[in-house]
């Protein structure tokens, strides 16, 4: 009887949370201007009107170009920085780990309110790159982490061969060490990649005035009217948020095996 109700309440949480996205799947493809149920028929004119709105556009554009720009900065110094505490001795190991990933461990709004003050005390303006800065910094930990649990697993004998044989530090590293990471270092590129493209509180606090975001534009399309573009736009990004991990998640495992074969 235990594992029968446990199993029902398991039901109830899953409908809970995934119900309500469902819902908007649905009437974005709804013909209706109205939002309601029994849907009058199905249509892709919502997604046609999205796709003719220059401001949605633009803020694709403005997601994409952050969200890419984001992932590789974040990579860059995540590989870097775990390649230094794992693989080397450094002074106050810890105590740098430990500031590295502490930003996801403070809330964000804490975070986004924390380093605006600290920018607007050295009369920096808000700006795209501080926008920039503030999404590496957010992501940075989670790369850190999926670098490192990769790193870690690596036998340092591998790499030590490969220099006795006449490799240099720069060689082995290109040569044995980062194609052994590559599916830690694509996995962490796609996560710091979807984390920036979904955030939107730190975004407000540390976005230029004219720049918007996707989820800053839902934001600032809600505030107005609820609009059937708003579910168009959101089945899009469901699909994006959804689709890009298990996209990564498949492409990481095959590199996986095929460096284990």
């Amino acid at each position: 009887m235990g594992w029968h109700l446990l199993r029902g309440w398991t039901v109830l949480v899953y409908l809970f949370m995934f119900l309500p996205i469902l819902v908007v799947v649905l009437l974005s493809f709804n013909a209706s201007q109205f939002g309601s149920f029994p849907m009058t028929g199905l249509s892709f004119r919502w997604f046609i009107e999205l796709a003719e709105n220059e401001a949605i556009l633009r803020a694709f554009r403005t997601s994409i170009v952050l969200g890419l720009l984001t992932s590789v900065i974040s990579t860059t110094i995540g590989v870097l920085a775990s390649l230094a505490l794992v693989r080397y001795n450094v002074p106050a190991r810890n105590a740098i780990s430990t500031l590295l990933i502490a930003p996801i461990l403070v809330p964000e709004v804490v975070l986004a309110v924390a380093l605006l003050l600290f920018l607007n005390a050295l009369s920096v303006n808000k700006s795209f790159g501080l926008l920039l800065a503030g999404h590496v910094i957010f992501t940075l930990p989670f790369v850190i982490l999926v670098v490192q649990a990769r790193l870690v697993g690596i036998r340092r004998d591998v790499e030590e061969a490969a220099m006795s044989l006449g490799a240099s530090p720069v060689q082995t590293f290109f040569q044995v060490t980062l194609p052994l990471l590559a599916p830690a270092v694509f996995a962490g590129m796609l996560f710091a990649f979807t984390i920036s493209f979904d955030d939107i509180t730190g975004t407000l606090f540390w976005k230029p005035g004219g720049v918007e975001t996707v989820p800053t534009q839902i934001f600032a399309m809600l505030r107005n009217s609820i609009s059937p573009e708003i579910n168009a736009l959101g089945t899009v990004m469901i699909f994006l948020t959804a689709g890009l991990p298990l996209v990564g998640i498949a492409i990481a495992r095959r590199l996986a095996l095929k460096r284990g074969g």
